[in-house]
C-alpha cells in the first residue's frame, strides 16, 4: 500500500504500508524479464468494449479530447512499473488503466509522476491517480476515491514450508524484507519482541529489491519473504511456484482510483470500473499479475475507510 502523499497529511493509518519494488527487470533475479513479458501479453485490456452508459458520462472536453489522462509512480512491481526498457509502464494499474479507458472509448495516457504529486495534480494536469493509493479519510477531503482492491501484508516460504514456519509466531525464523519498507520496520519490531520475551532469535535480512529478497527465501537463505500481499502473490507466480503464501493476508485496507472531487470523471470511472467488476475483466486483470484476492466487487466512490 502507498501512504498518503499530501502535505497536509500529518497522521498515517497504522495499516497504511511503504511502496515496495519488484525488480522483475534485474538479470538472475526470481522475476524474469519473460515471465513479466508474457504476462503483460495475456490479454489486451485496450479491446474492451465501450461502455455506452459510462462514456455518457465523461465531460466534454474529455470525450473531444480523446485521452484519459492517468498519473501513476511507477517504482511498485507488479501495480506499476517500468518494462526492461526503462520507458514503458506495465503492471495491473496500467491494464486497469487501459481497460478503464476503453470502456470509455477513450485511449489511456499513462504518466510517470512523483507519488506524492500526483493528488494535487487531479482534474488539472491528470483526470486520475491510478497508484495504489490507500484510501483515508484525509484524501477523501480533498478527492474522490473509487475502490477496486483490498491489499495487506501477508507471508511467503518455500513451497511445502520444509522449515515448518508459523505465521503466528516467526521467533527463530529468518525473514527477508525491502529495505526502506513498513515491513522492514516491522520485523525489526517483531526481533525485538522475540528477545524481550526470551525466544529464538528473529534474524533480519534487508535486501535493495523485493527481487532479492525472494530469491533468497526460494535459496533457502532466508525462511520467509514479507511484504505487501499483492507482491507476495506475485513473488508466488513468478517463481513458478517454489514459494506459497504463508496464511492469510492481514493489515487490508482498500485502494481507490483518484478523481477529481465531485466531477463527472469520478462518475464516468466509477460506471467503467463497476462494468469491468462485472464482466470480469478487472479479475482477469489481476488473475494475470497474481493480485486478484483482494479484488473488491463494488466501485463505491469515496466508501467509509
Amino acid at each position: 500500500m502507498r501512504t498518503p502523499a499530501l502535505v497536509a497529511i500529518a497522521a498515517i493509518s497504522a495499516v497504511s504500508l511503504s511502496a515496495c519494488t519488484y525488480a522483475s527487470q534485474e538479470t538472475g533475479s526470481a522475476a524474469n524479464t519473460s515471465a513479466d513479458a508474457t504476462v503483460a501479453a495475456e490479454s489486451d485490456p485496450t479491446a474492451v468494449a465501450v461502455n455506452e452508459e459510462a462514456a455518457a458520462l465523461l465531460p466534454a472536453d474529455v470525450a473531444d479530447r480523446g485521452t484519459l489522462r492517468v498519473a501513476m509512480e511507477t517504482t511498485y512491481a507488479p501495480a506499476e512499473y517500468l518494462d526492461v526498457d526503462g520507458q514503458t509502464p506495465i503492471g495491473y494499474d496500467v491494464d486497469i488503466s487501459e481497460a478503464i479507458a476503453a470502456a470509455l472509448g477513450l485511449d489511456a495516457q499513462v504518466e510517470s509522476a512523483a507519488f506524492d504529486s500526483i493528488i494535487p495534480a487531479i482534474g488539472t494536469k491528470y483526470d486520475a491517480g491510478i497508484s495504489s493509493f490507500t484510501i483515508t479519510p484525509e484524501r477523501v477531503e480533498v478527492a474522490d476515491m473509487i475502490s477496486y482492491l483490498s491489499v495487506g501484508e501477508a507471508y511467503a516460504v518455500q513451497a511445502g514450508n520444509p522449515a515448518g514456519i508459523d505465521a503466528a509466531d516467526l521467533c527463530g525464523a529468518t525473514v527477508a524484507v525491502q529495505t526502506g519498507t513498513i515491513q522492514q520496520d516491522e520485523a525489526n519490531q517483531m526481533a525485538a519482541d522475540c528477545a524481550d520475551a526470551g525466544s529464538a532469535e528473529l534474524t533480519v535480512l534487508n535486501y535493495d529489491s523485493q527481487a532479492d529478497a525472494a530469491t533468497n527465501v526460494v535459496g533457502g537463505k532466508a525462511d520467509v519473504l514479507f511484504a505487501d500481499s499483492p507482491i507476495i502473490g506475485y513473488a508466488v507466480t513468478q517463481t513458478g511456484g517454489q514459494l506459497e503464501q504463508l496464511g492469510d493476508a492481514f493489515a487490508t485496507a482498500s485502494q481507490g482510483i483518484v478523481t477529481a472531487q465531485g466531477s463527472d470523471v469520478t462518475a464516468a470511472v466509477a460506471a467503467a470500473l463497476q462494468g469491468l467488476m462485472d464482466d470480469g475483466t478487472l479479475k482477469a486483470i489481476l488473475d494475470a499479475w497474481g493480485a486478484s484476492d483482494g479484488m473488491l466487487t463494488d466501485a463505491e466512490v469515496n466508501p467509509a475507510s
